[in-house]
């Protein structure tokens, strides 16, 4: 139930007693969830937590085993992840899934491309509208970038700047990043940090998966932690501090005490 100030938004997301067993192993049991639009929610654990099955889920890559899913206000259930995708729900993993031989402006609207004509029976991508497009969409969240430049030529900390850029054209209402600032030097690192609040202030919610403690305190305005498959402790950032959250990780529930 959300409990939270009247005056906040409702949910975007909410989760209600998600399960996910896989036989007889329960990677999630029970899991409450709600995130708002415009909030930063980082969700913390250690390996094997349960982490990653859970934004497997809200991403459409694996159904639950039980539970029940809400976006605003409306149950859904997710079939795969394009439908997460036409629901508002946009998720940047690790690998970024970006194509590497191919510029800025076309990454942005990859597996998306604008087609101007055809010639003979073979489509032309309207390029100009591309980069055209694609320069308005870094602009507005501030992100400074070559269009024509290969990806692959680009340093870590650009590529995440594309595959944001990329979430927040397509107009996503929940992005999921996974640990965004790992192997990042450290100017890229606050460039990348800055980006999410720029993503959290434009009204886009975002839940953030990471082991870099100083980031949750930097962006995140609330934290969720799971221990062996169960929510062990959640709470706005100006109420815990980093070794309550530490030893939820290791303990679990225990830390509520």
């Amino acid at each position: 139930m959300n409990l939270q100030n009247p005056s906040e938004p409702a949910a975007l997301l909410q989760l209600r007693g998600i399960g996910k067993r896989f036989g007889a192993v329960h990677a999630l049991r029970g899991i409450d969830l709600e995130v708002h639009p415009g909030e930063v929610l980082a969700l913390l654990g250690d390996n094997g937590a349960g982490k990653s099955t859970l934004v497997k889920i809200i991403a459409g890559a694996q159904p639950p085993t039980s539970g029940e899913m809400m976006m605003a206000g409306e149950k859904v259930t997710l079939f795969d992840p394009r439908h997460a995708h036409d629901l508002g729900v946009e998720t940047i993993y690790q690998d970024l899934a970006v194509a590497e031989n191919l510029d800025v402006a076309t990454n942005i609207f990859l597996g998306r491309e604008r087609k101007s004509r055809l010639l003979g029976t073979v489509p032309i991508l309207a390029r100009r509208e591309m980069r055209r497009e694609a320069a308005s969409a870094l602009r507005h969240l501030a992100i400074e970038l070559p269009l024509r430049q290969a990806v692959g030529e680009l340093s870590g900390g650009q590529r995440q700047a594309v595959a944001i850029a990329r979430a927040a054209y397509w107009q996503a209402r929940l992005v999921i990043m996974d640990e965004p600032t790992a192997a990042i030097g450290v100017g890229e690192h606050e460039a990348i940090l800055q980006l999410i609040q720029n993503l959290a202030q434009s009204g886009v919610a975002v839940i953030l998966v990471t082991h870099t403690m100083p980031d949750v305190w930097r962006v995140a305005t609330r934290i969720v932690v799971l221990t062996r498959g169960e929510k062990a402790l959640e709470g706005n950032t100006t109420e815990l501090d980093e070794e309550r959250v530490v030893r939820a990780m290791l303990v679990g529930r225990e830390a509520r005490a």
